[in-house]
């Protein structure tokens, strides 16, 4: 990768990069070169850890028999998880077509259903130098995050996922993982089958406070033709 190269359609400036990096679930069906793969796990591994550790690893799956028998694996924790999900949250209940609810109901639905079939897969790794902190997530996260922002520069997509956890020890057992690892994701990448963002998210000034808690500080205010929703979970 060159600092020197000039930004494409498809390879974003980094502020219009994290404006555009949606959750994709739906990938065309071609394999993602090897200099992609290269360029977006580079990046994950320049995040920054505790005291700079760097305790994350990934394993990278992409056609060979390993990789589609991990697939499959992963694909039924995500079915499990899904099946759950949509009685839980009520995905089912005389929800409107054209809802927003529906149409992520019938866009996870295909994801799962085909889970297996994605380009490639990415489990990222924790390794525990100590006992488990509610902190920790800390060093494994930010290049999770690296690597999805790397996938949208290039041109690609992708999703952070927790679908192992329905399988995680058939998992470890499989790939040989030591017990002192911990898996803190499952992301799936590949070329979007449809269009990268902007994404929606709720007014800056609803999460950014200056002295007040709950009051949005002066300056939060989200530049012009940002997208927003409604918050989902509850106030502030």
């Amino acid at each position: 990768m060159s600092n020197e190269t000039p930004h494409t359609a498809d390879e974003p400036g980094l502020l219009e990069g994290m404006a555009t990096t949606r959750a994709i679930r739906r990938y065309l069906p071609e394999p993602v070169p090897d200099d992609v793969l290269r360029d977006i796990m580079f990046a994950a591994t320049r995040a920054p850890s505790g005291s700079n550790r760097q305790p994350f690893r990934f394993m990278v799956f992409t056609d060979s028999p390993r990789s589609r028998e991990v697939k499959e694996l992963i694909a039924r924790g995500a079915r499990t998880l899904w099946n759950q999900k949509r009685t839980t949250d009520g995905y089912d209940n005389d929800t409107p077509d054209d809802s927003p609810k529906a149409r992520m109901a019938r866009t996870m639905q295909d994801y799962v259903d085909n889970f297996a079939e994605v380009p490639v897969l990415v489990l990222a790794f924790l390794v525990r130098y100590r006992e488990p902190t509610p902190t920790e997530g800390a060093s494994v996260y930010p290049a999770c995050q690296n690597l999805l922002l790397a996938a949208r520069a290039r041109g690609y997509g992708g999703v952070l996922t927790g679908f192992h956890g329905f399988v995680e020890k058939e998992l470890c057992d499989l790939l040989g993982i030591p017990d002192n690892v911990f898996i803190a994701a499952t992301i799936s990448l590949g070329r979007p089958a449809g269009n990268h963002g902007p994404v929606r998210r709720v007014p800056m000034n609803e999460v950014v406070f200056a002295d007040t808690w709950g009051t949005g500080a002066d300056w939060a205010i989200d530049p012009p033709g940002t997208r927003t929703m409604e918050r989902r979970f509850g106030p502030a």
